[in-house]
């Protein structure tokens, strides 16, 4: 049976609500168990019960395509070649902000065609709100019973006017800032998830983020869709496009996320910085 790029969207926001409220329940009872992976980042039981019913529900409704979460078994490269389709889960995108309690956690589902993301919902739990996007249909902000579209943040003068950097509150702040060798006003907004940030960007409550560490494929595909279907782009640290599913690792580059195309940020950002001690 074939699927609309709009079927499978819908589908995707009601998995997404659905397990963002299994993630609250576990999330305001305390009831989950912390431990670390093998990459020393933290994983939580609601990680994996999320992944398990996100994965249930998706070969539910869609039994003939691939589902690719960052908690579950990862097939080798010469399995995942012959995908032409296939979801993407990262069922807690900021698992560190879930254990801390901040609120700035997400639940990530991508939909991935040839190597590139056709569909993305982020589904913030905590604010019962939903971004989305379908490939060439726009990107959507869905709270308080409202559906509106978002696009990035146009500024009055895009080579002078000051920028807003999301930044985490994960990540040592000079780290990030030593990246950036322009001489205009960058104003920090400490904030959570990597796709949260992308999603303050998509909407205009930022203008940029740079993500320095590793991350996977699951933690940029569903942001990449919507920041770009909203005006911007999410691109690897020398400013080039990322792909997926063309390797046997899933870790992704270093990356950015960019609102304001009219703004030249290759004179923003170093594309290669110097070394850290």
């Amino acid at each position: 049976m074939q699927f609309s790029l709009t079927e499978i969207a819908e589908k995707l926001a009601e998995v997404a609500r659905d397990a963002g409220k299994l993630v609250m329940e576990l999330y305001d009872s305390g009831a989950f168990a912390t431990a670390e992976k093998a990459d020393e980042s933290p994983v939580t039981t609601a990680d994996i019960k999320a992944s398990e019913f996100i994965v249930a529900s998706l070969k539910k409704a869609f039994p003939n395509i691939p589902v690719l979460s960052e908690e579950s078994r990862h097939e080798k490269l010469s399995t995942r070649a012959g995908w032409s389709s296939y979801f993407l889960i990262d069922p807690i995108d900021g698992t560190q902000e879930f254990i801390a309690r901040s609120g700035d956690f997400a639940v990530n589902i991508a939909y991935i065609e040839e190597r590139q993301p056709s569909i993305g919902v982020i589904y913030w739990p905590p604010g019962e709100t939903l971004y989305s996007a379908i490939r060439e249909q726009g990107a959507y902000k869905h709270a308080l019973g409202q559906k509106q579209a978002i696009s990035v943040r146009k500024l009055n003068d895009p080579q002078h006017d000051p920028l807003i950097l999301a930044i985490s509150r994960r990540q040592p702040r000079h780290k990030v800032m030593a990246r950036v060798q322009t001489e205009r006003d960058i104003q920090p907004l400490p904030t959570g998830s990597c796709s949260l940030k992308a999603c303050f960007i998509a909407e205009g409550k930022a203008d940029c983020f740079l993500r320095l560490g590793p991350t996977g494929e699951w933690d940029t595909a569903a942001s990449q869709v919507i920041v770009t279907e909203a005006g911007g782009s999410l691109l690897n640290e020398n400013f080039e496009p990322i792909t997926y599913n063309e390797t046997e690792s899933l870790l992704n580059p270093n990356f950015y996320v960019l609102g304001d195309p009219e703004v030249d940020w290759q004179a923003v950002f170093i594309a290669h910085p110097p070394n850290f001690r």
